[in-house]
């Protein structure tokens, strides 16, 4: 396990998700990463747009799923999107 997951995992746990819950996060987290080839802690603002276009326009996901994946990249990978 990565650091950077390692970190994840234990500042979910310290707020009291579910384990449910920060296998889900993990996950999606995952697959952000994946996506782009390359480490979470080396994507930012302008990757979590497009992901999210991503999202929207080719697996037709929901704005309120767009919404949850943006709030948790926010918060998990340390940027902020402008809305």
């Amino acid at each position: 396990m990565t650091p950077l997951r390692q970190r994840m995992i234990e500042d979910m746990q310290v707020r009291n998700f579910s384990p449910e819950t920060i296998k889900g996060y993990v996950f999606y987290v995952a697959q952000f990463a994946k996506h782009f080839g390359k480490s979470p802690d080396l994507l930012g603002a302008e990757e979590i747009r497009q992901y999210q276009v991503y999202l929207l326009r080719y697996r037709k996901l929901s704005l309120s799923t767009l919404n949850l994946a943006r709030r948790l990249a926010e918060r998990e990978i340390g940027n902020r999107v402008m809305t």
